[in-house]
Protein backbone atom coordinates (compact mmCIF):
# COMPACT_ATOMS: atom_id res chain seq x y z
CA UNK A 1 0.00 0.00 0.00
CA UNK A 2 1.67 3.56 -0.66
CA UNK A 3 1.82 6.47 1.57
CA UNK A 4 -0.47 8.41 -0.25
CA UNK A 5 -3.80 5.25 0.42
CA UNK A 6 -2.36 5.06 3.75
CA UNK A 7 -2.80 8.23 4.91
CA UNK A 8 -6.28 8.71 2.56
CA UNK A 9 -7.40 6.19 4.65
CA UNK A 10 -6.91 7.63 8.29
CA UNK A 11 -8.17 11.03 7.27
CA UNK A 12 -10.81 8.80 6.12
CA UNK A 13 -11.40 6.74 9.64
CA UNK A 14 -11.05 10.17 11.37
CA UNK A 15 -13.96 11.73 9.47
CA UNK A 16 -16.36 8.05 9.75
CA UNK A 17 -15.80 7.41 13.08
CA UNK A 18 -17.04 11.24 13.46
CA UNK A 19 -20.08 11.34 11.80
CA UNK A 20 -21.17 8.09 13.37
CA UNK A 21 -21.20 9.25 16.65
CA UNK A 22 -23.44 12.35 15.15
CA UNK A 23 -25.81 9.73 13.42
CA UNK A 24 -25.91 8.01 16.81
CA UNK A 25 -26.72 11.17 18.72
CA UNK A 26 -29.02 12.14 16.71
CA UNK A 27 -31.32 8.71 16.74
CA UNK A 28 -32.73 8.90 13.50
CA UNK A 29 -34.69 6.07 11.47
CA UNK A 30 -34.81 6.67 7.43
CA UNK A 31 -36.43 9.61 7.62
CA UNK A 32 -33.10 10.71 8.91
CA UNK A 33 -31.37 9.43 6.09
CA UNK A 34 -33.15 11.08 3.65
CA UNK A 35 -32.62 14.58 5.51
CA UNK A 36 -29.37 13.49 5.08
CA UNK A 37 -29.18 12.84 1.52
CA UNK A 38 -31.17 15.79 0.18
CA UNK A 39 -28.38 17.82 2.30
CA UNK A 40 -25.91 15.75 0.84
CA UNK A 41 -27.38 16.72 -2.89
CA UNK A 42 -27.66 20.53 -2.28
CA UNK A 43 -24.14 20.72 -0.32
CA UNK A 44 -22.06 19.07 -2.47
CA UNK A 45 -24.01 20.63 -5.66
CA UNK A 46 -20.98 22.60 -6.95
CA UNK A 47 -18.50 20.11 -7.11
CA UNK A 48 -20.60 17.62 -8.37
CA UNK A 49 -21.70 19.88 -11.41
CA UNK A 50 -18.27 21.15 -11.85
CA UNK A 51 -16.54 17.53 -12.25
CA UNK A 52 -19.94 16.17 -14.21
CA UNK A 53 -20.34 18.39 -16.42
CA UNK A 54 -18.28 16.57 -18.94
CA UNK A 55 -17.56 13.33 -17.36
CA UNK A 56 -21.60 12.07 -17.32
CA UNK A 57 -22.63 12.52 -20.55
CA UNK A 58 -19.56 10.20 -21.59
CA UNK A 59 -21.50 6.97 -19.10
CA UNK A 60 -23.12 4.45 -20.63
CA UNK A 61 -25.58 1.64 -19.19
CA UNK A 62 -22.51 -0.34 -17.13
CA UNK A 63 -21.63 3.28 -15.28
CA UNK A 64 -25.70 3.95 -14.62
CA UNK A 65 -25.92 0.16 -13.82
CA UNK A 66 -23.18 0.67 -10.98
CA UNK A 67 -24.47 4.21 -9.69
CA UNK A 68 -28.03 2.96 -9.60
CA UNK A 69 -26.93 -0.33 -7.49
CA UNK A 70 -24.33 1.73 -5.56
CA UNK A 71 -27.21 4.04 -4.75
CA UNK A 72 -29.55 1.14 -3.64
CA UNK A 73 -27.39 -0.47 -1.36
CA UNK A 74 -25.98 2.85 0.57
CA UNK A 75 -29.80 3.05 1.07
CA UNK A 76 -29.99 -0.37 3.05
CA UNK A 77 -26.86 -0.03 4.51
CA UNK A 78 -27.66 3.39 5.64
CA UNK A 79 -30.94 2.42 7.14
CA UNK A 80 -29.83 -0.63 8.76
CA UNK A 81 -27.04 1.02 10.25
CA UNK A 82 -29.71 3.55 12.26
CA UNK A 83 -31.95 0.96 12.96
CA UNK A 84 -29.18 -0.74 14.62
CA UNK A 85 -28.17 2.53 16.39
CA UNK A 86 -31.75 3.07 17.65
CA UNK A 87 -31.91 -0.61 19.59
CA UNK A 88 -28.46 -1.04 20.56
CA UNK A 89 -24.98 0.40 21.49
CA UNK A 90 -22.56 1.95 18.82
CA UNK A 91 -19.48 0.16 20.48
CA UNK A 92 -22.08 -2.77 19.66
CA UNK A 93 -23.06 -2.18 15.90
CA UNK A 94 -20.46 -0.03 14.50
CA UNK A 95 -17.53 -2.69 15.26
CA UNK A 96 -19.00 -5.65 14.03
CA UNK A 97 -20.44 -3.99 11.40
CA UNK A 98 -16.80 -2.69 10.43
CA UNK A 99 -15.47 -5.78 10.82
CA UNK A 100 -17.87 -7.96 9.04
CA UNK A 101 -17.51 -5.37 5.84
CA UNK A 102 -13.89 -5.35 5.54
CA UNK A 103 -13.36 -9.54 5.91
CA UNK A 104 -16.27 -10.48 3.44
CA UNK A 105 -15.08 -7.36 0.51
CA UNK A 106 -11.78 -8.45 1.13
CA UNK A 107 -12.84 -11.99 0.30
CA UNK A 108 -14.62 -11.10 -3.02
CA UNK A 109 -12.29 -8.76 -4.01
CA UNK A 110 -9.58 -11.70 -3.69
CA UNK A 111 -12.11 -14.20 -5.35
CA UNK A 112 -13.29 -12.42 -7.95
CA UNK A 113 -11.35 -9.38 -8.78
CA UNK A 114 -8.29 -11.82 -8.74
CA UNK A 115 -6.38 -9.80 -6.45
CA UNK A 116 -3.90 -11.22 -4.23
CA UNK A 117 -2.41 -10.63 -0.59
CA UNK A 118 0.63 -11.52 0.98
CA UNK A 119 0.97 -13.30 4.12
CA UNK A 120 1.34 -10.02 5.85
CA UNK A 121 -1.51 -8.80 4.02
CA UNK A 122 -3.71 -11.61 5.71
CA UNK A 123 -2.10 -11.44 8.99
CA UNK A 124 -3.10 -7.38 8.79
CA UNK A 125 -6.84 -8.59 7.91
CA UNK A 126 -6.79 -10.75 10.99
CA UNK A 127 -5.74 -8.21 13.35
CA UNK A 128 -8.13 -5.79 11.91
CA UNK A 129 -10.64 -8.13 12.39
CA UNK A 130 -9.93 -9.34 15.95
CA UNK A 131 -9.42 -5.62 17.44
CA UNK A 132 -12.83 -5.03 16.20
CA UNK A 133 -13.77 -8.09 18.30
CA UNK A 134 -12.76 -6.99 21.51
CA UNK A 135 -13.82 -3.63 20.41
CA UNK A 136 -17.24 -4.94 20.72
CA UNK A 137 -16.97 -6.35 23.34
CA UNK A 138 -14.61 -9.54 23.02
CA UNK A 139 -15.69 -12.98 24.49
CA UNK A 140 -18.55 -11.43 26.66
CA UNK A 141 -20.25 -11.30 23.42
CA UNK A 142 -20.56 -15.16 23.11
CA UNK A 143 -21.89 -15.43 26.58
CA UNK A 144 -25.10 -14.96 28.02
CA UNK A 145 -25.24 -11.52 30.03
CA UNK A 146 -27.02 -12.02 33.41
CA UNK A 147 -29.57 -9.39 32.73
CA UNK A 148 -32.20 -10.78 30.11
CA UNK A 149 -32.70 -7.15 29.11
CA UNK A 150 -28.85 -6.06 28.43
CA UNK A 151 -28.36 -9.30 26.97
CA UNK A 152 -31.35 -9.25 24.05
CA UNK A 153 -29.85 -5.31 23.22
CA UNK A 154 -26.06 -6.90 22.91
CA UNK A 155 -27.68 -10.10 20.52
CA UNK A 156 -29.96 -7.06 18.62
CA UNK A 157 -26.27 -5.12 18.13
CA UNK A 158 -24.84 -8.33 16.89
CA UNK A 159 -27.23 -8.84 14.49
CA UNK A 160 -27.67 -5.12 13.16
CA UNK A 161 -23.98 -4.99 12.99
CA UNK A 162 -23.69 -8.07 10.71
CA UNK A 163 -26.35 -7.25 8.12
CA UNK A 164 -24.62 -3.80 8.16
CA UNK A 165 -21.40 -5.63 7.32
CA UNK A 166 -23.27 -7.12 4.84
CA UNK A 167 -24.11 -4.05 2.79
CA UNK A 168 -20.72 -2.14 3.78
CA UNK A 169 -18.87 -5.22 1.87
CA UNK A 170 -21.70 -5.33 -0.95
CA UNK A 171 -21.28 -1.59 -1.81
CA UNK A 172 -17.43 -1.70 -1.55
CA UNK A 173 -16.87 -4.38 -4.10
CA UNK A 174 -19.43 -2.20 -6.32
CA UNK A 175 -18.03 0.65 -5.60
CA UNK A 176 -14.32 -0.47 -6.06
CA UNK A 177 -14.97 -2.02 -9.27
CA UNK A 178 -16.95 1.16 -10.90
CA UNK A 179 -13.26 3.13 -10.20
CA UNK A 180 -10.83 0.59 -10.34
CA UNK A 181 -12.05 -0.85 -13.47
CA UNK A 182 -14.50 1.01 -15.38
CA UNK A 183 -12.38 4.43 -14.28
CA UNK A 184 -15.28 6.34 -12.76
CA UNK A 185 -14.61 9.31 -10.40
CA UNK A 186 -14.98 8.51 -6.94
CA UNK A 187 -16.59 11.42 -6.19
CA UNK A 188 -19.59 11.46 -8.96
CA UNK A 189 -20.11 7.95 -8.11
CA UNK A 190 -20.92 8.67 -4.42
CA UNK A 191 -22.39 12.22 -5.42
CA UNK A 192 -24.63 10.58 -8.70
CA UNK A 193 -25.35 7.34 -6.23
CA UNK A 194 -26.82 9.68 -4.25
CA UNK A 195 -29.72 11.35 -6.22
CA UNK A 196 -30.85 7.42 -5.66
CA UNK A 197 -30.64 7.15 -2.65
CA UNK A 198 -32.80 10.28 -2.53
CA UNK A 199 -35.70 8.75 -4.35
CA UNK A 200 -35.49 5.47 -2.98
CA UNK A 201 -36.10 6.94 0.42
CA UNK A 202 -38.60 10.00 -0.16
CA UNK A 203 -41.80 8.01 -0.79
CA UNK A 204 -41.29 6.84 2.85
CA UNK A 205 -40.18 9.88 4.13
CA UNK A 206 -43.08 11.46 2.63
CA UNK A 207 -45.68 9.50 4.05
CA UNK A 208 -46.33 11.15 6.85
CA UNK A 209 -45.16 14.74 6.18
CA UNK A 210 -46.58 16.28 10.02
CA UNK A 211 -44.70 13.96 11.19
CA UNK A 212 -41.48 14.29 8.85
CA UNK A 213 -41.26 18.30 9.59
CA UNK A 214 -41.80 17.42 13.16
CA UNK A 215 -38.46 15.04 12.66
CA UNK A 216 -37.10 18.03 10.10
CA UNK A 217 -36.93 20.32 13.50
CA UNK A 218 -34.99 18.28 16.28
CA UNK A 219 -32.51 16.53 13.28
CA UNK A 220 -31.32 19.03 11.02
CA UNK A 221 -28.01 20.00 12.74
CA UNK A 222 -27.14 16.26 12.67
CA UNK A 223 -28.66 15.58 9.47
CA UNK A 224 -26.29 18.52 8.05
CA UNK A 225 -23.18 17.78 9.60
CA UNK A 226 -23.98 14.12 8.50
CA UNK A 227 -24.27 15.50 4.79
CA UNK A 228 -21.53 17.43 5.09
CA UNK A 229 -18.27 15.41 5.60
CA UNK A 230 -19.69 11.85 5.42
CA UNK A 231 -18.90 11.84 1.73
CA UNK A 232 -15.19 13.44 2.60
CA UNK A 233 -15.02 9.82 4.28
CA UNK A 234 -15.88 8.03 1.57
CA UNK A 235 -14.50 9.83 -1.06
CA UNK A 236 -11.02 9.44 0.45
CA UNK A 237 -11.43 5.81 0.79
CA UNK A 238 -12.68 5.39 -3.08
CA UNK A 239 -9.30 7.28 -4.30
CA UNK A 240 -7.06 5.10 -1.66
CA UNK A 241 -8.47 2.21 -4.11
CA UNK A 242 -6.67 3.64 -6.58
CA UNK A 243 -4.02 3.36 -5.38
CA UNK A 244 -4.22 0.43 -3.54
CA UNK A 245 -6.20 -3.37 -3.64
CA UNK A 246 -9.37 -3.38 -2.52
CA UNK A 247 -8.60 -6.23 -0.93
CA UNK A 248 -5.67 -4.24 1.30
CA UNK A 249 -8.42 -0.83 1.82
CA UNK A 250 -11.17 -2.62 2.88
CA UNK A 251 -9.78 -3.92 5.96
CA UNK A 252 -7.62 -1.01 6.17
CA UNK A 253 -10.53 1.41 6.20
CA UNK A 254 -10.98 -0.03 10.39
CA UNK A 255 -8.38 2.24 11.40
CA UNK A 256 -11.88 4.34 12.24
CA UNK A 257 -11.95 1.90 14.61
CA UNK A 258 -8.95 3.31 16.34
CA UNK A 259 -11.08 7.05 17.08
CA UNK A 260 -14.82 5.16 17.57
CA UNK A 261 -12.94 3.28 20.34
CA UNK A 262 -11.77 6.72 22.12
CA UNK A 263 -14.15 8.86 21.00
CA UNK A 264 -17.62 7.29 21.23
CA UNK A 265 -16.67 5.58 24.49
CA UNK A 266 -16.22 9.17 25.89
CA UNK A 267 -18.79 10.86 24.31
CA UNK A 268 -21.72 8.47 24.78
CA UNK A 269 -20.52 6.25 27.64
CA UNK A 270 -20.79 2.74 26.24
CA UNK A 271 -18.32 0.17 26.92
CA UNK A 272 -14.74 -0.93 28.77
CA UNK A 273 -12.05 1.43 27.85
CA UNK A 274 -9.60 -1.16 28.29
CA UNK A 275 -11.16 -3.87 26.20
CA UNK A 276 -10.96 -1.14 23.01
CA UNK A 277 -8.11 0.06 23.60
CA UNK A 278 -6.43 -3.00 23.40
CA UNK A 279 -8.96 -3.63 20.56
CA UNK A 280 -7.56 -0.32 18.65
CA UNK A 281 -3.88 -1.91 19.40
CA UNK A 282 -4.84 -4.74 17.36
CA UNK A 283 -6.34 -2.93 14.82
CA UNK A 284 -3.53 -0.52 14.61
CA UNK A 285 -0.99 -3.06 13.80
CA UNK A 286 -3.54 -4.83 11.34
CA UNK A 287 -3.31 -1.67 9.95
CA UNK A 288 0.39 -1.11 9.38
CA UNK A 289 0.66 -4.90 8.54
CA UNK A 290 -1.66 -4.23 5.44
CA UNK A 291 0.17 -0.90 4.27
CA UNK A 292 3.40 -2.98 4.54
CA UNK A 293 2.04 -6.11 3.02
Amino acid sequence: MSPTAFLLIVLAGLVHAGWNIVAKKAGGDARFAFFTAVLMMLVWAPLGAWLGVDEVPRWGAAEWAFVVASGVLHVAYYVVLLRGYRKADLTVVYPLARGTGPLLSSLVAIVWLGERISALGALGIAGVVGGVFLIAGGPGLLRAAHDPTARARVHKGMWYGAITGVFIASYTVVDGYAVKVLLMSPILVDYMGNFVRVAVLAPNALRDQTAMWALWRTQWRHALVVATISPVAYVLVLYAMREAPLSHVAPAREVSMLFAALLGGHLLGEGDRIARLFGAACIAGGVTALALG
